[in-house]
């Protein structure tokens, strides 16, 4: 045996006394140790009770830190935050174009000029006005050369001195001739012009009362009639656009989810990012009978009021439709869309039915926006949903998931 090892033998050949103190420590561990053996586990009071859907805690459960309850809230929009288009409200729109040929003499109307019905935009020197001007005084004087003949007709056959052919044969005159000067007259008066004008500058005129809000003509231009249909860039720049400022329409593209929760004569509420915090409002006026096949999406018109004139057409706003007032029981209730997940293609959530008590419920529910998801059934208004630590709870209800 080398020197420096102790063994249990040299302890038994010794007999090694050690002191009453270090004995006494040495029994103590021992009886603590064995006493932690044989001790029973006791119950953890704060452990989550499960049962079926349902999961309790004990009050001061410190698991219910975890979990953030909100109340369910009545569903009062329809649609949320969708982008809308303004454009001009076409029933007060009108874009002209020039019905004749010729050369831009004057402009007598600019932008932002308010104008009546009648009142004229601009002056083209057209050959084509002069043409129609001058066919309508040749057949007015047509018109009254036949009337004289047919009347000198009559009054020579009274007295004897005419042939009944001559009578019938001035009277088919005149009839053509007022057929002629009706035709030459119905001409001029579709160019907006008169047989008392004394020159071929053609007046463009503003067929409807408004304000002039867009205007693509110059002094010494050259226009033709054709220009509005042709593959030409005019075609999509009338000459002017008048139209009235206040009232506006709106187009948004709307999800198949949605249209359920659309009717016409839905008030509308628009923001725009150059007014924060101002409203807008509107109404839903029509909505589209067609899908597109490629966004899914079908177009909704409304009407916008804007009396201060602040809203521009072609703007992009943010819009909600407002649900109607005898709709919200219908309508569902909102709540965040961090408190549904789905499970074999259902959607659930958890509704807190006591203080630390809690119930999985299956739901349906819409499309979700910014943040917040509507829930259709399932859920009523002022009930308290779990919002975060719904898949807490779910892992308590199904561990294996």
């Amino acid at each position: 045996m080398m020197k420096g090892i102790f063994t249990m033998t040299d302890f038994s050949r010794r007999k090694l006394r050690l002191p009453a103190g270090t004995l006494c420590l040495i029994a103590a561990f021992a009886l603590a140790g064995c006493a932690k053996k044989e001790a029973p586990v006791a119950d953890d009071a704060s452990a989550p009770q499960v049962s079926g859907d349902e999961v309790a805690f004990a009050a001061g459960s410190p698991q219910l830190d975890s979990l953030t309850v909100e109340t369910a809230q009545p569903r009062t929009v329809a649609v949320r935050h969708l982008t809308g288009r303004l454009y001009w409200n076409d029933d007060v729109t009108v874009r002209i174009f020039t019905p004749v040929a010729g050369r831009v003499s004057a402009v007598v109307a600019d932008l932002g000029t308010p104008v009546s019905t009648g009142t004229p935009l601009g002056e083209i020197d057209s050959p084509d006005f002069g043409q129609a001007l001058a066919s309508a005084r040749t057949a007015a004087g047509n018109l009254a050369a036949a009337e004289k003949a047919f009347t000198r007709s009559k009054e020579l056959f009274a007295h004897g001195a005419a042939a009944q052919q001559d009578v019938e044969s001035a009277e088919a005159a005149d009839t053509a001739a007022l057929a002629e000067r009706d035709r030459a007259e119905a001409v001029l008066a579709n160019y907006g012009g008169s047989d008392r004008a004394t020159n071929e500058v053609y007046l463009l005129r503003s067929p409807l009362a408004g304000l002039v809000v867009d205007k693509n003509i110059n002094p010494g231009q050259e226009l033709r009639p054709d220009m509005m249909l042709g593959n030409v860039a005019q075609v999509f720049n009338p000459l002017f656009t008048v139209s009235d400022p206040t009232k506006l329409w709106l187009q948004v593209d709307v999800s198949e989810d949605d249209l359920p929760s659309l009717e016409i004569g839905q008030p509308v509420h628009i923001s725009s990012k150059a007014f924060p915090g101002k409203d807008f409002t509107g109404t839903v006026e029509k909505i589209g009978d067609t899908m597109d096949p490629a966004t899914r999406t079908v177009k909704v018109r409304g009407g916008v009021a804007n009396p201060d004139k602040l809203l521009k057409a072609e703007m992009y706003v943010t819009v909600d439709v407002v649900q109607a007032a005898d709709k919200l029981t219908a309508a569902g209730v909102e709540i965040p869309a961090s408190a549904v997940f789905m499970m074999d293609n259902q959607y659930y959530l958890f509704v807190e039915t006591a203080p630390g008590h809690f119930r999985r419920q299956p739901v349906k529910v819409g499309t979700e926006q910014d943040g917040g998801i509507p829930v259709f059934d399932g859920v009523s208004a002022g009930q308290k949903v779990v919002s975060e630590g719904a898949l807490l709870l779910q892992a308590m209800v199904n561990p294996a998931d």
